[in-house]
């Protein structure tokens, strides 16, 4: 999962970039275009289901599964048409597969404001307007070259053609891709497009410190945000970049004691990452022995062959069935004899539709 974090100028992404990523690479500044070059850096994804099975296997290793995450430089009015950064940033942004849309939701006089932005709807709105003019072009291109198939004669052109007219419609109203309602058919065809505006996103909001606690309605500013995202079927994440990055360089107890005083719980970065496996539909499998406990990312919906495939091709190609008992039950029991003993390790075939926490050994053949 490829997670790319996007806003204007000096909102806090880079900063924010710096916390969840717990390293300096990316330079934050008070002024436009900091960043310039993308910064992505690696992070674990938080399971404390493997810390169980290191409880219990006492494996040589721990492998959690991780998140690549994509500090983008600050996008302004104009990017479309190659303004700031132009075509770079946009191309930087079709590579991810999410977006992590970060909102500056408090005031301070000394941070210099992009020219397009006075409040977090407008900031908002310029951001998405420049996605939206991008992919405009991309689909009268499209439609141009399909106008050329259906005059030659290609009768599936002319669905495609019909598509065009609808999205360039609909982009025309100042709406995202995202929106648009299609059948599997039509989805199909638009995400040949790859446009900026299909993409998944969560706006974050980055608050002052005072409102950490506070409830987002209680918020001026994230109502704001939350208003524009229930729209588009977005989702909204209220953090603070300045009050991440502190607790990025604390020890793990005192990060808890800390998140505790604030009312909060988990850390943004936490929140971040089961928000994004919402907003993708993914779910994680976990694999437990004395060599390796480790999880695994997968759409919800996949089959245990191909899950098995995530490990290695011939798991895949010589499935034979998975052995699964869930999360939960091997923890009650404590080993997996255990589970044995009472019958409650499944044997399942090439139809079974992985679940969330499913601990796995698959038997296959090549």
């Amino acid at each position: 999962m490829k997670l790319g974090i996007v806003g204007l100028p000096n909102v806090g992404k880079s900063t924010l970039f710096n916390a969840i990523t717990q390293t300096s690479n990316a330079q934050a500044a008070n002024f436009p275009f900091c960043t310039i070059e993308p910064n992505t850096g690696m992070v674990m994804v938080p399971d404390a289901r493997l810390d169980v099975l290191a409880d219990m296997y006492h494996p040589k290793k721990v492998t959690p599964t991780t998140v690549e995450f994509v500090d983008i430089a600050g996008l302004v009015k104009g990017a479309s048409h190659g303004e700031g950064l132009g075509n770079k940033f946009l191309s930087h942004i079709r590579e991810v597969d999410a977006i992590i849309h970060v909102v500056r939701c408090f005031e301070d006089d000394n941070i210099i404001r992009a020219d397009c932005s006075s409040d977090p709807a407008s900031d908002i709105e310029c951001v998405n307007l420049e996605l939206i003019f991008a992919d405009l072009e991309t689909v009268q291109k499209r439609k141009d070259k399909t106008l050329r198939l259906v005059h030659g004669g290609d009768k599936n052109a002319q669905a495609e053609c019909a598509l065009c007219d609808r999205m360039i419609e609909h982009l025309s109203s100042g709406k995202p891709a995202r929106i648009l309602e299609m059948t599997d058919e039509e989805k199909a065809i638009a995400d040949s497009w790859f446009l900026l505006t299909t993409k998944p996103v969560i706006y974050a909001a980055n608050i002052a410190e005072e409102d950490l606690g506070k409830a987002p309605e209680e918020i001026d500013n994230v109502k704001k945000v939350q208003e524009i995202a229930e729209q588009e079927h977005s989702e909204v994440l209220t953090i603070s970049a300045a009050i991440e990055q502190e607790i990025s360089q604390m020890e793990e107890e005192e990060k808890k004691e800390f998140l505790e005083d604030l009312g909060i719980g988990q850390s943004g970065m936490e929140r971040m990452i089961t928000a994004s496996y919402h907003l993708l539909g993914l779910i994680s499998f976990l694999t437990a022995g004395e060599d390796e406990c480790r999880a695994w990312t997968i759409r919800k919906g996949t089959k245990a062959p191909q899950a098995a495939g995530k490990i290695h091709t011939d798991f895949e190609k010589g499935f034979i069935r998975a052995e699964v008992v869930p999360f939960e039950t091997l923890k009650e029991l404590g080993s997996m004899a255990a589970c044995k003993e009472k019958g409650l390790v499944r044997s399942e075939g090439k139809e079974y539709v992985m679940k969330d926490g499913d601990i796995v050994l698959f038997r296959f053949n090549v």
